[in-house]
């Protein structure tokens, strides 16, 4: 409860996470017919890069500010930074779309989307900024129990995008609980786990948990700033993605280096790992 995503808005890892989601996305609209999103930790919507929480961490300069300075970026980003630009239209970055606001700038009219959250005074954020949106629900809920009432949707496509703030040592445990829970109710969808990367340890013991439950396929996918050596510190960005849409790893094999390069130039790496292969 004590966490408050405004203080990390567009860092490295937001980068990451929202440029993975809009390719998601992008793979979901290769149909006309409507799809589904659930956020399960969906914090306020959009953030404030001048608000004090931004500007006492100054995260974002090495995130969002730096790929928006690069040039060339890969056609991929393309979908997710033409929203980022547009919630800054002036050309100077003051705003940052969290992952509500980024799906909302990509939805259709035939699409549908559900935002929990758990902070008191973040849901009632979320409330009055997506208020009059037919398309959008909020819910005060706890993001790992949410989907007992919110899945299988009728829409039948979609995603699950889960983004917990691991403040808790058993998060990766409750995380593991929360898919394992999810995927019964909705075998067929996409989902989309992040998770920070400190130590390698609990990365690679989460990593087989998930092996060992088998399922579809399923990729991990790192952007390290630095070697994962030093487990109290932020070393890199993770995401599980299951169900990964058509194409998606080919286009994660052009982004993850570029973006690499831009946010640590000289020790940066990236993975991108099948945990399940796909079934053939």
């Amino acid at each position: 409860m004590n966490y408050r995503h405004a203080y990390h808005a567009g860092n490295f890892a937001d980068v990451m996470k929202h440029a993975i989601l809009a390719l998601v996305i992008a793979g979901l609209k290769r149909k006309d017919t409507p799809f589904f999103v659930l956020d399960t930790h969906a914090g306020i919507g959009a953030y404030d890069l001048e608000a004090p929480q931004a500007d006492k961490t100054g995260e974002y300069l090495n995130g969002i500010a730096k790929v928006l300075d690069a040039p060339r970026p890969p056609a991929e980003l393309e979908t997710y930074l033409a929203v980022v630009r547009a919630w800054n239209s002036d050309g100077t970055l003051r705003r940052y779309p969290g992952s509500p606001e980024l799906v909302r700038g990509l939805m259709r009219p035939q699409d549908r989307m559900a935002l929990v959250e758990l902070h008191p005074e973040d849901v009632e954020t979320l409330r009055a900024r997506f208020h009059g949106d037919r398309r959008v629900g909020v819910h005060h809920l706890d993001g790992y129990t949410a989907a007992k009432g919110l899945l299988p949707p009728p829409e039948r496509r979609g995603l699950v995008l889960m983004d917990p703030p691991f403040e808790v040592k058993n998060e990766f445990e409750r995380l593991l609980a929360a898919l394992r829970r999810a995927r019964k109710l909705w075998p067929t969808g996409i989902y989309l786990a992040w998770y920070p990367i400190k130590g390698r340890e609990p990365v690679e013991a989460f990593y087989r948990d998930i092996a060992d439950q088998g399922g579809p396929e399923t990729l991990a996918v790192e952007l390290l700033l630095r070697p994962a050596e030093d487990p109290f510190r932020l070393n890199g960005s993770g995401l599980l993605v299951i169900n990964p849409p058509w194409q998606l790893r080919e286009s994660l094999e052009r982004v993850l280096p570029w973006l690499a390069a831009i946010v640590a130039p000289d020790t940066g790496s990236t993975a991108i790992r099948h945990l399940i292969a796909e079934k053939t």
